[in-house]
């Protein structure tokens, strides 16, 4: 970024909105019960850290995902959906299933990336027990390998409506 750019910024202000556009249609019901804001606890199953990257860079100060109400936190007792990346391997079967059941209810799983998804280049290895809708129900699915920070904030902004 150079200072040119910073400059027209401060003398051009643009909406949050501009940045990404408008926020994606989701069930009105989601959005009733997280009132705009969404707290995400981040499980990595077993994936090789490039959408743990991308996750990182998007709540970053470039993409700023807590702008549109999504924040990391570190506890799942206080976390409205689990953020699960990287297919599960047989070691974290049962982590994942009691981060997962440690979750007050309403509660929702998102599958971030293609290895999450359908366990990708890792499908049939001997250390994968299945992608994420395997072990735990899931409610959305971000594709990619790996995501894009934009997609990520995208579709949490389903999420928060925001």
């Amino acid at each position: 970024m150079t200072i040119r750019s910073v400059l027209q910024a401060m003398i051009h202000p643009h909406t949050a909105t501009n940045d990404l556009g408008a926020p994606p249609a989701a069930a009105v019901g989601v959005r009733h019960t997280l009132g705009g804001s969404l707290q995400l606890r981040h499980v990595d199953a077993g994936s090789c850290n490039g959408c743990e990257l991308e996750i990182a860079s998007a709540f970053g100060p470039a993409y700023d995902a807590e702008r549109f109400g999504a924040r990391l936190v570190a506890s799942p007792r206080h976390a409205d959906a689990l953020v699960v990346t990287g297919p599960v391997t047989k070691n974290m079967v049962g982590p994942l299933k009691k981060t997962f059941e440690a979750m007050p209810e309403p509660r929702m799983v998102i599958a971030v990336g293609d290895c999450a998804r359908d366990c990708g280049v890792f499908k049939g290895g001997y250390g994968v027990a299945g992608a994420v809708a395997d072990i735990v129900p899931v409610d959305m699915q971000v594709p990619g390998c790996p995501p894009r920070p934009e997609v990520i904030i995208q579709a949490l902004r389903g999420l928060t409506g925001r």
